[in-house]
């Protein structure tokens, strides 16, 4: 995890952030630098209400560190054209084949790649209906999501899912973040 406070000031100081591109975790603070800006990203926390637009959104964050993970994994902190190539091909790629990728990599263990599935499966049903009406949530037994005690369950995975996500996301940082790092350091001097 970052805890140098330092790290952040080196970033301030410079004037090459258009050639960065890392989210970053801080002290549960999110920080995006993209675009030569050094700029808050979402909260750790997420609140989930029985609303498929918001349900959707808490989706897409997840889907967001889906892909800053494989980008770090690939090419680190660039931010030259082969991040932006990087990035338009991820955005080809289904996140079922994402999460068997992360399984493959072993970022993911086999339950928490279970669970991802069965959550991203709600996401799919959502993204093909109207209401939380008729979206089924396959846990250990299949519970209607608009029903009390499915959206209780799904709320409940989903909280702990996005929680092991936030662990996951810090441990993958940290070699990108040592290499910035040395970098920011090597360059200050």
């Amino acid at each position: 995890m970052v805890q140098d406070p330092e790290f952040l000031q080196l970033l301030r100081k410079q004037d090459f952030l258009d050639k960065i591109r890392f989210y970053f975790i801080h002290k549960n603070k999110h920080c995006f630098i993209n675009n030569g800006h050094l700029r808050s990203g979402f909260s750790s926390n997420i609140v989930i209400t029985k609303n498929q637009n918001t349900i959707l959104t808490i989706f897409s964050k997840m889907g967001f560190l889906f892909d800053e993970i494989i980008r770090m994994r690939i090419v680190g902190y660039s931010n030259e054209k082969n991040s932006d190539e990087l990035l338009y091909v991820l955005n080809l790629i289904p996140v079922n084949r994402k999460i068997r990728t992360f399984l493959d990599w072993k970022v993911f263990s086999p339950e928490y790649t279970r669970d991802m599935s069965r959550l991203f499966e709600v996401r799919n049903a959502l993204n093909h209906s109207v209401s939380l009406e008729g979206v089924n949530y396959n846990s250990n037994k299949e519970v209607l999501l608009s029903s009390q005690a499915g959206f209780k369950k799904f709320k409940v995975d989903f909280e702990r899912s996005w929680k092991k996500l936030l662990q996951i996301y810090e441990e993958q940082q940290k070699p990108v973040y040592l290499q910035l790092d040395k970098f920011l350091k090597e360059i200050s001097n």
